[in-house]
């Protein structure tokens, strides 16, 4: 089984959040594949279904995001998949908004949901696709700009930015991953 979760926190305040682009990708998946995600399980909600031949799980955390690992590592261990099988997508403030990259590992970058990750995996090693969300105006509060709404102008390209993400995440389950960095990193 493959599997994909989106970072973001639960509740409705949250939903339309720079923190979110996550659980956005996940839910535009859900609906492409028709797959509901709605099962709360391992302190997550999660829809099972297949995509292009392959089993999938889409997995959204309701832990909030700082607590992301143990909804993840509780899914690795209840399922016994590797991490390899697995791609994280998550908003992240160092990539441009618009933009997506998928990596194979790294830090956290101040990202305390993949810092919770790696806490909970134990390793950096792990598929991830990055959300462009930008850094705030300097002397912004960091938290007040992630846990905002994206801007008007910012809302009207978005449809594109998790269209892209959908479209690499597919590739990503038909093709090797270095590939789609290949195509996708741009």
């Amino acid at each position: 089984m493959r599997w994909i979760v989106g970072l973001g926190n639960p509740g409705a305040q949250y939903e339309r959040t720079r923190h979110n682009g996550g659980f956005m990708v996940i839910d535009r998946l859900a609906e492409r594949w028709n797959i509901p995600v709605n099962r709360n399980k391992h302190r997550a909600l999660i829809g099972e279904g297949v995509y292009a031949g392959v089993k999938v799980a889409l997995i959204k955390p309701m832990t909030y995001m700082n607590l992301s690992g143990e909804a993840v590592r509780a899914f690795m261990d209840f399922y016994r998949v590797p991490l390899d099988d697995g791609i994280i997508v998550y908003d992240d403030l160092d990539t441009e908004f618009g933009s997506i990259r998928l990596r194979y590992k790294g830090g956290p970058g101040g990202h305390n949901g993949i810092r919770s990750i790696i806490q909970h995996v134990g390793t950096e090693q792990f598929k991830r696709l990055r959300i462009g969300i930008s850094r705030p105006i300097s002397g912004a509060d960091m938290a007040d700009y992630v846990l905002a709404p994206f801007s008007r102008a910012e809302s009207e390209r978005l449809p594109d930015v998790l269209e892209r993400a959908c479209d690499a995440l597919e590739a990503a389950l038909r093709e090797p991953f270095e590939k789609v960095m290949a195509q996708f990193n741009k």
